[in-house]
């Protein structure tokens, strides 16, 4: 069985609608990142997984059960930082954990072994007795982080972890995250690509309220280019490199581009999914027509994420 169970979610605000329908599941064990552009329902879905918001329509299933009629239940197996990490400035981060310990019900008993395993993954055990409106704001993001892992829930959700730091914090950030996965499953909201590709598994990416793709980064790679986009340059004439490519049965279409030096640069689109760059290495060389390059222009994560947001 799923980690946890998406289905049918929708959530409409008035007559806008910003979750349309929205199904996935998530499994054990692995960081799964949550993209989208803003504005495209990310944390409205969050909010809704975490039971901090009620939906329209659909269900969430967190371990089997049912985040509004068994809220008790379920948010015993999340831990949760939102995008504003929920924080009292007045209070120092050791009164503020041991705060956050009581409203998760931690028994008494092991209430200071969990905070400081949670001070020590965070590395805020130097500052426990310090203000929180005197931290810098990555201490901040880690102080929202301590309190979402503090009851070492199952699941560790993150909404924007990283929005606001500077490239320090980030890695550090990420670090963290790559820790809190080897017990836990993560499940990361970011806009920011770089982001998502750096640490998660599995990328499920949303536009407009609905699921577009959800697949490992890799698949994601693959799929969208295919294998069909390739490119090589010959130093011939452009008339020679069409008839060597004509006569190719694979090839779908071709552009080409006359290069300074002379050179023929051909982008080749295939038929179907099938890796034809083996039969064009073969057809030129028959022709005694070197290939100075010939190699497979995949589309990157960032491509994939615009084609499929602003459809």
């Amino acid at each position: 069985m799923a980690l946890i169970e998406v289905k049918n979610l929708t959530k409409c605000y008035g007559k806008h609608l910003a979750v349309d329908n929205l199904s996935f599941t998530v499994e054990k064990g692995q960081i799964y990142g949550f993209l989208g552009p803003n504005g495209a329902g990310k944390s409205t879905t969050m909010n809704i997984m975490t039971g901090y918001l009620g939906a329209t329509k659909g269900e969430v299933l967190i371990d089997g059960h049912d985040i509004l009629k068994e809220p008790e239940e379920a948010k015993q197996c999340i831990g949760y930082l939102p995008e504003q990490p929920p924080l009292y400035l007045e209070m120092t981060v050791m009164e503020y954990l041991r705060f956050a310990a009581e409203l998760k019900k931690i028994p008494k008993e092991d209430m200071e072994i969990q905070i400081e395993k949670a001070m020590r993954l965070t590395r805020l055990s130097d500052v426990r007795g310090r203000l929180i409106s005197n931290l810098s704001k990555g201490y901040k993001q880690r102080v929202g982080l301590a309190q979402a892992i503090l009851g070492f829930p199952e699941i560790i959700i993150l909404d924007e972890p990283t929005v606001g730091l500077d490239p320090k914090q980030i890695i550090e950030i990420r670090e963290l995250i790559r820790k809190l996965a080897k017990e836990h499953t993560v499940i990361l909201s970011s806009h920011i690509l770089a982001e998502i590709r750096e640490v998660c598994d599995y990328i499920l990416i949303i536009a407009r309220g609905k699921l577009v793709a959800s697949d490992t980064p890799e698949n994601l790679e693959n799929s969208m280019s295919g294998t069909g986009h390739i490119e090589i340059e010959v130093r011939r004439e452009q008339k020679e490199v069409e008839r060597v490519l004509d006569r190719i049965d694979q090839v779908k279409r071709v552009e080409y581009t006359l290069l300074e030096d002379g050179t023929v640069r051909a982008q080749i689109e295939a038929k179907g999914s099938g890796d034809i760059r083996e039969r064009i290495f073969h057809a030129f060389a028959d022709q005694k027509m070197p290939l100075l390059t010939l190699k497979l222009n995949k589309s990157t994560l960032e491509e994939i994420f615009l084609e499929l947001t602003q459809k």
